[in-house]
C-alpha cells in the first residue's frame, strides 16, 4: 500500500556567499585571526544548514516511514485500506500553520475540506455528505446523534461560535460506513468548549451516537503511541449488548477545530480500519 502521510520537499540549501565559495590562495599566509574569521564563517554556515535540515525531517519525518512503522498501525496483511498519499493543506499567502509560535490562536487557515480525509481505494461516496465543498448543514451533522441529545448540542453550536461544518463519508464493500466531520469555530477557544462540555470525556456522560443500543466505552486498544501532538482525542467502542449494527466512533480536537469520526457495520464493524482511518485523521489535524 501506499504510503498515507504528508509529504514535502526539504528547502534547497542556500548557496555560499562567493567569498565563501572560491578563496584565491594568498602569496602570504593570512594572519591568525583572518583564519579563524573563516572557519568561524564556515562553522556556522554549515549549522544552518544542518538545523534546516534537522527542522524539516522533524515536521515532516512521518513521510519517509513504511507503514508497518507509522504509530497506532498494524502490520501490512491486517486489513487495512488502501489511502491515497496524504497531501499538505494549501495556505493562503503568509499564512501560519495552526500550531506554530506566529498562530497563538491555533487557527487552521487551510480550507477545510482540504483537512478532510480522502477516502481509500475501493470506496463509494456517501450521497449525503456531498454538499459544496464539502460543506455540510447543522441537522446533517446532528442525524449522527440519538434524538434525545440533539437539542443540547444544536443550541451549543448555535450559541457557541460555530463558523461550519465539512464532512467526507463513503461505504466499503464489506459493507462498513464512514462518516468524518469536522467542525470550525470562530477561535480554539470555543472549539475546546464545545469538545469539553459536549464530547470528550467518560463514556456515561457524552452523547449517544445513533444506532448505539447501550453506551459506548473507551476503546482499550487504540494505543496512546498513536497520539498527534497539539491534538487531542478519545476513541470509542460502543458497550454491549449490542444491537444490528455495531458503532465505533472518535471525538478529536486540534485547535479551532472539532472532529467526528464514525465507522459503523452490521454485524462487527472491523477495528483495524477504523484505528488507521482516526490516526490519519489526527495527523492531518495536527
Amino acid at each position: 500500500m501506499t504510503d498515507q502521510t504528508a509529504v514535502t520537499t526539504a528547502p534547497e540549501p542556500a548557496s555560499a556567499p562567493e567569498s565563501e565559495a572560491v578563496l584565491p590562495a594568498p602569496a602570504v599566509s593570512p594572519a591568525p585571526r583572518n583564519r579563524r574569521k573563516v572557519r568561524a564563517v564556515l562553522r556556522w554556515t554549515a549549522a544552518v544548514l544542518v538545523f534546516a535540515a534537522a527542522g524539516t525531517g522533524t515536521a515532516f519525518g512521518i513521510a519517509s516511514q513504511e507503514r508497518t512503522e507509522v504509530p497506532g498501525l498494524s502490520t501490512l496483511g491486517d486489513g487495512r485500506w488502501d489511502y491515497p498519499k496524504l497531501t499538505k493543506p494549501v495556505l493562503p499567502p503568509g499564512a501560519p500553520l495552526p500550531f506554530v509560535q506566529e498562530n497563538p490562536g491555533e487557527i487552521h487557515y487551510a480550507d477545510l475540506e482540504q483537512l478532510l480525509l480522502p477516502a481509500p481505494t475501493g470506496a463509494t461516496a456517501d450521497p449525503t455528505l456531498r454538499g459544496e465543498r464539502g460543506r455540510v448543514p447543522v441537522e446533517r451533522y446532528l442525524q449522527e446523534y440519538a434524538e434525545d441529545g440533539r437539542e443540547d448540542l444544536r443550541e451549543h453550536l448555535t450559541e457557541g461560535g460555530l463558523r461550519h461544518i465539512a464532512a467526507r463519508g463513503w461505504s466499503m464493500p464489506d459493507g462498513t460506513s464512514v462518516r468524518i466531520f469536522l467542525l470550525r469555530f470562530h477561535t480554539s477557544a470555543l472549539a475546546g468548549n464545545y469538545f469539553r462540555a459536549q464530547l470528550g470525556g467518560a463514556p456515561d456522560t457524552m452523547v449517544r451516537l445513533v444506532d448505539v443500543e447501550e453506551m459506548a466505552s473507551y476503546d482499550q486498544g487504540y494505543g496512546n503511541d498513536a497520539k498527534v501532538a497539539s491534538t487531542e482525542r478519545y476513541v470509542y467502542d460502543e458497550a454491549t449488548p449490542r444491537g444490528p449494527v455495531h458503532v465505533r466512533h472518535a471525538d478529536m480536537t486540534a485547535g479551532d477545530i472539532v472532529a467526528l469520526v464514525v465507522v459503523s457495520r452490521k454485524g462487527e464493524a472491523p477495528l483495524v480500519p477504523f484505528h488507521q482511518t482516526v490516526v490519519l485523521q489526527n495527523q492531518l489535524l495536527g
